[in-house]
Parts: C-alpha cells; sequence; structure tokens
C-alpha cells in the first residue's frame, strides 16, 4: 500500500469526475489480484455498464479505477465496505483515494474550499477554482504549463469532483454551496490503520495531508484517534506535540471487518 499522492498536478480528472455509482459496480466485480485489464474484461462482459462505450469503459478502468484503487491495492478492502456499508462512509473513503491519485483535488479542498469555509463564505465559484489552478501552473505545480482553455476545464473538474462527493451543491451554475461533511469514525479508522499499516510511524499519520480533506488539523486528528480509542480499536498516549499510538489490530482486513460489521 503506497499512501503518498502524486508530485505533479495533472488532467486526469478529465478522464472521469467521482465516479461513485461506476466505482461501485466495478467494485462488485473485482476480485483480489485483478490486473486493470482483467477488470475491464470482466466489466465489458458483465454488462453492467449498457450505457457505456468500450472505450469509455476502459478509460474509466485505467485512467480513473486504476490509479486510485488498484495502484494502492486498496480495492479489495473498498468492495468488502461498498458491500455493507452505507453510501456515506464508502464516499467518504472513494475521495480519499481519489483525492492522493489526484493532488489537485486534494490541495483545492485542503485550501480553497475549507479556507472559504472557515472564513465565513457559504459558495465556491468558478472563479475560485480559475484561480487556485492559475496560481498553480505559475508555481511550477505542472510539468507543462497548460493553457488558458485546459485552466478553465480543470477548474470545472474540481467543482464537479466535489459535487460528486458532496462537498459541493451540484448543477451547472458559476457558483455552489458549500457543504462541509463531517468525518464518519469508520473514515477515521480506516485512514490511520491504512496509513499505519503503509508503514507511516504515529505522528507522520497525524500529520498526513489525507486529514486536511476534512477540515482536520493535527490536533483534530489526535481528538479522532481518542474517540476511536473508546472503542477499544487503539490506544493514544499523547505528550506534547508528541502521540503514541498503541494499534490494537494486526491487519487491514481486522480493520475492514471492524468497519463492516459495525
Amino acid at each position: 500500500m503506497q499512501p503518498e499522492a502524486t508530485t505533479f498536478y495533472t488532467t486526469q480528472l478529465q478522464a472521469g469526475l467521482g465516479l461513485i455509482e461506476e466505482t461501485k459496480h466495478l467494485l462488485s466485480l473485482y476480485q483480489p489480484e485483478m490486473s486493470s485489464t482483467q477488470l475491464y474484461d470482466q466489466a465489458l462482459d458483465s454488462g453492467s455498464f449498457p450505457n457505456i462505450s468500450a472505450r469509455r469503459l476502459r478509460n474509466i478502468v485505467s485512467e480513473c479505477f486504476s490509479p486510485r484503487y488498484l495502484k494502492p491495492a486498496v480495492a479489495i478492502y473498498l468492495k468488502a465496505i461498498a458491500e455493507s456499508a452505507s453510501r456515506q462512509p464508502l464516499n467518504q473513503l472513494l475521495l480519499i483515494h481519489t483525492a492522493l491519485a489526484n493532488t489537485i483535488l486534494l490541495d483545492f479542498i485542503a485550501t480553497v474550499y475549507w479556507e472559504k469555509y472557515s472564513s465565513g463564505h457559504d459558495v465556491i465559484s468558478t472563479e475560485d477554482a480559475y484561480e487556485f489552478v492559475t496560481h498553480a501552473v505559475a508555481e511550477g505545480k505542472t510539468q507543462k504549463t497548460w493553457s488558458d482553455s485546459t485552466i478553465k476545464r480543470v477548474s470545472s473538474y474540481l467543482l464537479g469532483c466535489c459535487a460528486d462527493y458532496q462537498l459541493l451543491s451540484t448543477g451547472k451554475v458559476s457558483r455552489r454551496t458549500i457543504q462541509p461533511v463531517r468525518i464518519q469514525l469508520t473514515t477515521s479508522m480506516y485512514l490511520a490503520y491504512w496509513l499505519h499499516f503503509s508503514g507511516l510511524g504515529d505522528n507522520a499519520i497525524i500529520n498526513h495531508e489525507s486529514w486536511k480533506l476534512f477540515g482536520l488539523d493535527p490536533f483534530d486528528v489526535r481528538e479522532e484517534l481518542k474517540k476511536i480509542a473508546k472503542n477499544g480499536w487503539l490506544i493514544v498516549q499523547s505528550a506534547g506535540e508528541v502521540t503514541r499510538v498503541s494499534w490494537q489490530l494486526k491487519a487491514m482486513e481486522e480493520v475492514i471487518n471492524v468497519i463492516t460489521e459495525s
């Protein structure tokens, strides 16, 4: 498992935004150790995507599903959760892995979205997204300089993806209402343990950028871990800025079992 985000901003969101329903269908078809090509073949043969062309389906699998859920090898966990969990917890996990595969989305939510919300704004506009992408290009966060048309497209992708994950209102409008989400306890547990089993130390976990998707700073994360500890899923010891965690579950499969049974 590898929780690190891509270094450069890309236009990969153009292949698909949240794709929540398509992802759920693909997760239902996924089997352990399946490659992207095998999953595509299975999806094509299944008849589960009657309104999607073969070319589009291949693009969804290779450009969206694979970098989000196959390369970090989390599809097997999400499959089990998708079969038992309600929509909201699953959406939050899909958001995490989509944002880690698309750093531009993670940074947009962590900065523009939550900064707008914390400063009292209730909408985000296309201009806000356009300004964010323009500055990113100017700061060298893309491998190549993007044209103005590309900047506009990526700006719309960011807003659309946030809408798919219910962070913003839907509709083709220039101003979208902010719909702040509260991180679910099962999301906190999954993320903390996934980062732990990925080899990160306790304080690196607490400071990981993924938490910013939910507007959490390190202090907030410690509080989330303490909530998890109340259920006996881990033990937290904090002294100032240093936190030690005793991880009670010994494998990610155990974590998924707890989530699906809760």
